[in-house]
């Protein structure tokens, strides 16, 4: 990492053309990246990836410039090269740089550095034999286990000075049924801030079963009906409708334009009165989890929605300049190639009082949404559309047969507001976002949940 002198020259550069604020963001990451295809090792990668990127706001303009040459020279005349796109003049900045202290909230019992691939290949063979036996249909496995270990600094002209260490662990199983023509997968992900102490005491093979059964059962599915139905969704990764629909549309990178169709609308009733909504990223060890954002504040509990009504927005510096409200320590960027903006880091709506047994005996014929996947969302109008990747119809207040084919169609204020029944069973899904700042880990949760009606795209009507 840098030292404060050079750090305070590199600042001072990037401010020669009067700009009012600069930052740095030191990365020194490194990755490791095991994969197996059918029970053979076919991947088996690291890298590290060291650099330094360089913000200058003036007002709510920003400019960004990084690199990967880390000599003095050349580090100042890059800050002066993003300075000139700024128009003005500042004088000497003279820095008394103030250590960011903070609770580490995630403990990490075995470095992945300090580790052998041998163990992991112990681990990833368990998956794999567990995927294989889970289903007689199962033809093809893939197994994953991903790390990375990255050390941060963060320093800027309000004399903020923050530095961290982060590591993540991930094991990704997935299997392929085929019956005949008809191809289906099943996939489970696990993964926390955490070392590799993840995989010893995960139950791998309760997890790569499960993601077999699925491929398994969806394979002789027929296909789901299209229209508008009650849809009861799965706790754990289902809190990605939510964090696709709704989520993104209260982050200030679109609020703070006006792109979205929650700007305006706080202390206003948008939802359910059931629906209590947070982004917390302070859980200890969640995958989504921070000790700090990327711009160095801690990160808290933010209460989006509270009983219905909107509480408040997920904002970075350049969010909390343009509207006039204080950072909710949710800058995050994937990397020192970009610059940060306000993301979500575990997501996701309390728990209620209902269990899904009664939720799906009060639904006389609907959806049992019971694996998402994959959608998207535009955040100015909340339109979305999510992929099922397991799902069940209900009839008569029963899971009855599987369904593939189905997709969520609507919009996310709709969806909110026709939330009907909240579960008491809250649990969490891992994922990885993308958006502006980047891909990054993320959490995304919920109880079961009902939604009164949505809209199903299907291939048949009933």
């Amino acid at each position: 990492m840098l030292q404060p002198a050079l750090v305070e020259k590199i600042l001072n550069a990037a401010l020669e053309s009067g700009g009012d604020f600069a930052e740095i963001f030191v990365e020194d990451r490194t990755d490791r990246d095991l994969g197996m295809l059918g029970g053979v090792v076919e991947r088996a990668l690291s890298g590290r990836d060291y650099g330094i990127g360089i913000r200058i706001l003036q007002g709510v303009f920003s400019v960004y410039a990084y690199t990967s040459d880390l000599r003095e020279e050349y580090l100042i005349e890059t800050a002066r090269k993003a300075a000139r796109a700024l128009k003005g003049s500042s004088g000497d900045l003279v820095l008394n740089f103030n250590q960011v202290q903070f609770e580490d909230r995630h403990p990490i019992l075995q470095r992945p550095s300090a580790s052998q691939n041998s163990r992991k290949i112990e681990l990833m063979r368990q998956a794999h034999e567990a995927l294989k036996a889970s289903h007689p249909l199962i033809e093809q496995t893939s197994v994953g286990i991903l790390n990375w270990e990255q050390k941060v600094l963060i320093a800027n002209s309000d004399g903020l000075w923050a530095e961290d260490t982060r590591t993540y662990t991930r094991m990704r199983m997935s299997a392929i049924a085929v019956d005949g023509t008809q191809r289906q997968s099943g996939f489970r992900g696990p993964g926390a801030y955490a070392g590799l102490e993840l995989l010893e005491q995960m139950d791998i093979a309760a997890e790569a079963r499960e993601a077999g059964r699925i491929a398994g059962t969806m394979v002789k599915a027929g296909y789901a009906p299209s229209g508008q139905f009650p849809v009861v969704i799965e706790n754990g990764f289902g809190g990605v409708l939510f964090h696709e629909a709704c989520g993104h549309g209260l982050e200030s990178t679109a609020v703070g334009i006006g792109a979205s169709v929650f700007a305006g609308k706080l202390g206003q009733q948008i939802a359910s009165p059931l629906v209590t909504a947070i982004d917390d990223g302070t859980i200890p060890n969640a995958w989504g989890s921070l000790n700090i954002d990327d711009e160095g504040m801690p990160t808290q509990r933010n209460v989006l929605i509270e009983n219905g009504i909107l509480k408040g927005y997920l904002i970075d510096k350049v969010g909390s300049r343009r509207m006039n409200m204080p950072p909710t320590g949710s800058g995050r960027r994937q990397s020192y190639k970009f610059a940060p903006a306000s993301r979500m880091n575990n997501t996701f709506i309390a728990e209620g009082s209902s269990t899904r047994e009664e939720m799906i005996a009060n639904t006389e014929y609907g959806i049992y949404a019971k694996s998402m996947g994959g959608g998207s969302v535009n955040t100015a109008t909340s339109d979305f559309n999510f992929a099922i990747n397991e799902a069940y119809m209900i009839r008569n207040g029963q899971v009855a047969e599987p369904v593939k084919g189905a997709t969520l169609i609507g919009k996310g204020l709709e969806a909110l507001q026709h939330i009907d029944m909240v579960g008491n069973n809250l649990d969490h899904g891992q994922g990885m976002c993308g958006s502006i700042s980047g891909s990054l880990p993320v959490n995304c949760g919920q109880p079961t949940l009902r939604v009164s009606k949505m809209t199903i795209g299907g291939r048949k009507g009933e």
